[in-house]
Parts: C-alpha cells; sequence; structure tokens
C-alpha cells in the first residue's frame, strides 16, 4: 500500500496529478516502446469479471445492490452498515487496537498463531499495545492475544512481516510507509509461537549513487520471504529499489543485493512481489500512475511486473545481480501493489495484484473514477491471472473483477465513494490456498470486504464466498487502524479489509485482519471449501 503524501505530491489537489516519481512517462509509456525493449503490452483476457455467486446459504446476509457494494445509505452514523456475508462466517474475533496493512500465521506443535501489523505508535494507543500483535489461534472460535513486538523493525512493519513455516522465524523491515529508518527484525518461533523470541535487529545500508557514493538506510515498505526461509526482499519506495537480505544467519542479516528500478523498461517505484520456489526467479511490481491525459492515451502501459532472475542471489554469487527477464504493462490499473507465483493444475500462473483504479489517485476518489468510466476502463483496482508458461511473454488469462468494476455501473457507484480519497473499491492484497496447486484464491477489496474465488479453472474464475464485516460503530476509530491516519474513516461506514489471508484446510477456515475489526477467523459452509482436489498447503508456504 502505497501512501497518497508519498506517491502523490498534490494529493489534496481536486483532480488527478501526472507523477513522474511513481512511474515515468515519455516514450516509455507506450506500448511500441514497451514491445521495443523486450516487454508486452497486455491484450484483453476473454473473461474480465469473477462470476457472481448467487447460492448463499441459509442464515447469510447476501449483498442488496451490486456485488461488492455498500451503497451510500448504508454506510452513514445514522444507518451504520451491518456487514455482508455469503457462505463464509464469522466464527472468532480479537480486535484489540485495530492493525493496518499486513499479516502472517505460523502453524507448529498442534498451535496456530498469528501476527500483524498495526499504524505507528500514536498518543491514543494504550501502553502495551505498539507493534505487531500475536494472537493465538489454536482454537480458532477464541482467538487469545498474547503479547506485542516492539522492537524497531516491528513497530510500524507496514507491508512487511512475514513468517516461514520451513526456518520458523518471523521477519519485518520498519516501514513507516517509506519514512522508515532500516531497521530488519527477525524472531523465532520455533518454540512457542505466542512467544516469539527476538534474535536481531539490523540497520540495513546500501551503497547510493552520486558525485559521492554514500551509505544509506535500506527502508522497509513492502517484503517477502523466499521459500526457503533464506533471503528476504524489501520493497523500497523511498530509494526506489528492491533489495535481497541474506537471513542464513538470523542473528546477522546482511543486504547482499539490490536491483534500482531506474533500470525497469516500465513503472519505475517498487512495490510487492513474489519469489519462485527454486529462488531463481522474483516477480516484483512496477507501479504506474496515470496522469489525466495518459488515462485518456490507448497506446499508455506503464503500471505492471517484471520477472527477474535472481539465480545469483539466490546462489550467494559474489556481488549478485537480479536482471530483468521480462516486463508487462496494461492500462486499466494503476499502482501495482503484489504478486503470487503459483500453480494451477501443474501449470505456472501469476496472480497480479494492483492498488488503483485505471484512473489512478487524486484527493477526490470520483475524480480519477469518472476518467476510467469515461475511457470504459474500471475505477477501480482488481487482481488479474497471467499465464507464465513463457516467462518471457507472461499471457493475461482473466480478470476478478465484481460488478462495482464494470464502468457500466459508474453511476451506480459513484454516490458510495463521495468525499472519500482512496482506495474504496478496490483491491490490495490476495493470497492461495496452496502455492504447488492453487484451486482457490482470496482476496481483501477494502470496503467491499473478503471476496474468494474459485480459480481452478484460471480462464473462468468464479466467485464462491465473500465477507464484508460491519462497522464496528465507534465514534472514533481505534487507535491502531491506518483507517483513520488517511483521514478515510466515517463513522458507520465500512471496514478496510486489506491484508493477506491464510486457508486453514483441515478447519476449513481463512484468517485475515480488517482494519477496524481486528483478527477475523471465517469458516467456509458445508460443501464450499476445501474442494475434493484441494490440499494442504506445504509448510514452506507462509
Amino acid at each position: 500500500m502505497i501512501s497518497p503524501k508519498q506517491c502523490l505530491p498534490f494529493w489534496l489537489a481536486a483532480s488527478a496529478l501526472a507523477l513522474t516519481g511513481c512511474g515515468s512517462g515519455g516514450e516509455d509509456a507506450s506500448s511500441a516502446a514497451l514491445a521495443k525493449k523486450g516487454g508486452s503490452a497486455a491484450s484483453e483476457p476473454m473473461q474480465v469479471y469473477a462470476t457472481k455467486v448467487t447460492d448463499c446459504a441459509s442464515g447469510d446476509h447476501p449483498e442488496s445492490a451490486l456485488q461488492g457494494q455498500v451503497p451510500a445509505a448504508m454506510r452513514t452514523s445514522a444507518n451504520p452498515f451491518k456487514g455482508f456475508n455469503c457462505n463464509l462466517e464469522l466464527i472468532g474475533q480479537q480486535r484489540g487496537v485495530g492493525g493496518n496493512w499486513s499479516s502472517a500465521r505460523f502453524k507448529s506443535a498442534g498451535r496456530t498463531c498469528a501476527y500483524h501489523s498495526t499504524a505507528m505508535p500514536n498518543p491514543n494507543r494504550p501502553k502495551g499495545t505498539e507493534g505487531a500483535q500475536v494472537i493465538d489461534i489454536t482454537d480458532p472460535t477464541h482467538p487469545l492475544r498474547t503479547m506485542s513486538l516492539s522492537t524497531s523493525g516491528m513497530l510500524d512493519s507496514w507491508e512487511g512481516l512475514r513468517a516461514n513455516q520451513r526456518r520458523k522465524l518471523l521477519y519485518s523491515a520498519n516501514a513507516a510507509n517509506g519514512g522508515g529508518n532500516g531497521d530488519f527484525d527477525v524472531y523465532d518461533l520455533s518454540g512457542d509461537c505466542g512467544s516469539p523470541q527476538w534474535m536481531s535487529t539490523t540497520a540495513l545500508t546500501f551503497l547510493k549513487d552520486g558525485a559521492t557514493p554514500t551509505q544509506a538506510a535500506a527502508k522497509g515498505h513492502e517484503g517477502s520471504i523466499s521459500p526457503d526461509g533464506l533471503t528476504y526482499y524489501i520493497g523500497d519506495l523511498a530509494n526506489r529499489r528492491y533489495y535481497a537480505v541474506d537471513v542464513t544467519n538470523p542473528a546477522r542479516p546482511k543486504l547482499i543485493a539490490t536491483f534500482n528500478m531506474d533500470n525497469s523498461p516500465i513503472g519505475k517505484t517498487p512495490h510487492g512481489l513474489s519469489i519462485s520456489k527454486d529462488g531463481n526467479r522474483a516477480y516484483v511490481v512496477a507501479v504506474g500512475i496515470p496522469s489525466p491525459e495518459q488515462v485518456a492515451d490507448p497506446t499508455y502501459a506503464q503500471n505492471g511486473f517484471l520477472v527477474l532472475d535472481t539465480s545469483e542471489v539466490q546462489a550467494r554469487k559474489p556481488n549478485a545481480q537480479m536482471k530483468v527477464i521480462s516486463a508487462t504493462a496494461f492500462r486499466d490499473g494503476s499502482l501495482a501493489q503484489h504478486t503470487i507465483t503459483t500453480k494451477i493444475r501443474g501449470k505456472p500462473y501469476l496472480v497480479m495484484v494492483d492498488e488503483a483504479g485505471s484512473g489512478g489517485i487524486s484527493g477526490d476518489a470520483t475524480v480519477p473514477s469518472k476518467l476510467a468510466c469515461a475511457q470504459g476502463m474500471s475505477p477501480f483496482p482488481m487482481a488479474r491471472i497471467y499465464d507464465m508458461s513463457d516467462e518471457k511473454h507472461p499471457q493475461p488469462v482473466s480478470k476478478l473483477g465484481l460488478e462495482t468494476h464494470d464502468p457500466n455501473n459508474c453511476d451506480a457507484v459513484l454516490p458510495d465513494i463521495a468525499g472519500l480519497g482512496i482506495f474504496t473499491y478496490g483491491s490490495h492484497y490476495c493470497s492461495v490456498d496452496n502455492l504447488e496447486n492453487a484451486t482457490t484464491l482470496a482476496c481483501s477489496y477494502f470496503n467491499s470486504g473478503i471476496r474468494v474465488f474459485d480459480i481452478r479453472e484460471p480462464a473462468h474464475p468464479k466467485e464462491i464466498a465473500y465477507f464484508n464485516p460491519p462497522s464496528q460503530l465507534d465514534k472514533t476509530a481505534v487507535p491502531g487502524s491506518n483507517h483513520v491516519g488517511f483521514g478515510q474513516w466515517r463513522q458507520g461506514g465500512p471496514d478496510w479489509c486489506a491484508s493477506r489471508l491464510d486457508f486453514d484446510h483441515q478447519n476449513g477456515t481463512l484468517t485475515t485482519m480488517c482494519q477496524d475489526n481486528g483478527l477475523l477467523v471465517m469458516k467456509f459452509k458445508k460443501g464450499v471449501w476445501p474442494f475434493d482436489n484441494s490440499a494442504e498447503a506445504a509448510e514452506d508456504e507462509d
């Protein structure tokens, strides 16, 4: 998640503005220029919207308007949002002080623990609640908060909190939305997962180019851990770089490689990423945010993802380099968020998720939405699936848009987001049930809540369940939520669901964190999930 203050210097302006720091203009933005550089501009996939779920279980509270919509009349202090659900029901919750952007899960020795980040410390926080929250969810119906992790790297994990089952470690880089100090934390989970043990805090630095090269802090924002748990990757927005951090010795992490996004043939700003099972590839996003003129330009394609060769990093080659294999950009989305590398029925795919819609971002959400709608493009971001059989030429397969994403419905949804400035009905984080055998994709879609899709036929995704938590009826937002930090919280309004999610095959549950509601454990209705061909995720999947 990128702050408007970071990527949009004139966020409070009444119109969307050109961004040179979060993308690039000129010829690089065109499909033709991208093709010349070895990249690919995506053509339209066959299916743009996920099939809507209609067979909700008895006792559910289905959506009353469009798929994904919370109508304006349902989001006021006088008529607060009461929530929607279909085939998913809440069975456990630990609200605490709320949360912000990232969460993780760890299972060991018959116990399961969840961890989630919270907003930067502020005077309204109860003492002892700063940093990452540790919650025992062994009994999913009674989540129990055990402690907070408040060392420097954990104080504001933003989108970088990750656990690794194989190494039994928890990682986080101090982020503060790109304003962090470069501190990187590692905790040991091998004993009691409800009581992580601090192992190290390391100040990471890189050599910054210039007339006189200097050491600078490698700042956190996004992060991902390689499946073997030996390399933690950081997306640093402030310095526009991706870093590889060697955590072979978790007591002495060290930065071993840097990829400067100035070398990207498309967007020049990093964000999230995923790493292949063998560690030899990184699928990193390249953030592009269009100006109003670029939204209307049919040749503009800047936002997307890169495939990087990270084999030298994985092999620990001295002076290891990360090299571009391919670049894929598309026009109908912006502010690229993260990727998931996975397999479906033995074939390689990439799930790529955006954070802003086709019109970019602005201080008034209706402005970029109207720009996108005028061009017949989605006003909100969504997840999309690519066939990665040829990594040099990824092929778009489908998009997981809801009815709210359909530009034909703009007139119906724009009143809902009036007075808001960012995110609203868009995607943020997604997770699959099994990286090696994905059957199901769950996504956090901000005001549209948690959406779950059957992706066994990736060209034809079908929504099978959703859970949109109710407003918590507070007169003020909880202090650990970043919903209020962006000035977007409204009394009676829907939550911001924006974190990654964890499937539990054995219990038939889905765990995540929404910013005002805190940790949520939801159970699928009988027969909905897991499918007959679903399998428990391997131990090295986080």
